[in-house]
């Protein structure tokens, strides 16, 4: 018996118009289960996320009912949602559509305005009222700057992604590049310097019109420059796409106007064509197999033959290097002496009672060393010695003001001391 109920449409056998009645049904359905919550959110500025739970949340915003303006900020009604509302209430303090960036910004500084004075006069439920709704109105422009932006990227993935030739592609291409020139436009006509002197001293008017605003705005950008790269790059692929089918179609029309040709075989050619004869030659390479072991005598064999070197090779010396490693070594001697020389000063510190200064000890060992060089080294050699060694000992630097009005200290000398309390109960 044949069964008289139509089949039910599959999702891949379905048209774009039948996709595009279920998903607009399923989101008027979402706007009339959660009308209440939403309406609420219309007078209040924000949605009630405590209100639904996170399923229906994540449903709402995927159907673009509601998003967040800020990542500090709570979920709102879209602007699109916004002015659909206000229409079918008849609301007109809401309904006002302003495509020109222009024009909302006056809005924004006639608001501004409308709140200055509200705080002026100190009537705080007026001024609540006009931040609510300039909060609306940046909320408002930045929200068809993002709508722009999406719209853009569904044009790159439906209009410009599947033309057939490479005129309409240059069309499209020109069409998505005037409303990304529409949009930097509308980005450049935003003046963060007067928006500052608007905001005033106000901390919420500039958190709202320079920090929020601002962020908002370089996100935009970032998301312009990656539709402009993709732009580019959607070209390019193009373009590479369009010559191999340009070379494809001229090779069947060669083959229609040759039927005999065939195609010759270049690998048994002696004499190979310059365009295919391209790749150099390959050289296989080659190592020693260890693994056999009928190889393994002969292989010892010829390892005993080989001539084994024990002298390293040493370059020769150029001309000149002789005198320059004489230097280096004189330089060499000069810096270890000067090591030895303070390390018998810490030596010496041990045979005294009194502290020894650094200075001291070279004027009695009768040194000759430059003073600022001396005390380089000394403070060098003690900041050098380990944690544990240098606990043993104290440097105390002697500083020296150079004018009274320089506060700029000057090491005199250095004094070093032995800290006695640490030696008494070592072995």
């Amino acid at each position: 018996m044949v069964s008289l109920v139509p089949k039910k449409v599959t999702g891949s056998n379905q048209s774009p118009q039948s996709r595009l009645h279920a998903l607009g049904v399923e989101r008027l359905g979402l706007i009339g289960k959660h009308s209440e919550q939403l309406m609420r959110a219309y007078l209040r500025g924000h949605f009630d996320e405590v209100s639904v739970n996170e399923n229906v949340l994540d449903k709402l915003v995927k159907a673009r009912i509601l998003h967040r303006p800020d990542e500090q900020q709570p979920l709102a009604l879209r602007p699109d949602v916004s002015r659909l509302i206000a229409s079918l209430t008849e609301d007109e303090r809401k309904r006002q559509v302003n495509a020109d960036v222009a024009g909302q910004i006056e809005q924004i500084r006639t608001q501004v305005k409308h709140f200055s004075d509200a705080q002026y006069r100190g009537d705080y439920v007026a001024s609540e009222h006009h931040f609510q709704l300039l909060s609306e109105r940046v909320h408002d422009m930045t929200g068809q700057f993002s709508d722009a932006i999406d719209s853009l990227w569904n044009r790159l993935n439906s209009d410009f992604g599947f033309v057939s030739n490479l005129a309409d592609k240059i069309r499209e291409n020109e069409l998505a590049q005037k409303q990304l020139r529409r949009l930097l436009d509308g980005f450049e006509l935003i003046d963060f310097n007067e928006l500052i002197e608007l905001a005033q001293n106000s901390g919420p008017l500039r958190k709202l019109l320079v920090s929020q605003l601002q962020v908002t705005i370089s996100d935009h950008s970032s998301s312009l420059l990656e539709v402009q790269k993709r732009l580019v790059e959607l070209m390019a692929r193009f373009r590479q796409q369009q010559e191999r089918a340009q070379l494809i179609t001229n090779m069947v029309a060669f083959l229609k106007q040759h039927p005999n040709f065939i195609v010759g075989d270049y690998t048994n050619r002696t004499q190979v064509p310059e365009l295919v004869n391209q790749a150099a030659p390959i050289i296989a390479s080659a190592s020693i197999a260890l693994d056999k072991v009928g190889e393994q005598q002969a292989l010892g064999d010829m390892v005993r033959t080989l001539a084994i070197s024990t002298n390293d090779y040493s370059e020769p010396l150029a001309a000149g290097t002789e005198f320059e490693l004489e230097q280096e070594l004189v330089v060499e001697a000069r810096h270890q002496q000067l090591k030895e020389d303070v390390e018998n000063y810490f030596i010496a510190v041990f045979d005294v009672t009194e502290p020894l200064s650094a200075l001291q000890h070279l004027a009695q060992q009768a040194l000759e060393w430059d003073a600022e060089m001396w005390l380089f080294q000394v403070i060098a050699e003690f900041e050098g010695l380990n944690a544990s060694v240098r606990q043993r000992f104290t440097l105390q630097k002697l500083l020296k003001t150079v004018d009274m009005f320089n506060q700029v200290e000057v090491i005199e000398d250095v004094v070093l001391q032995v800290n006695l309390p640490q030696l008494v109960g070592e072995p």
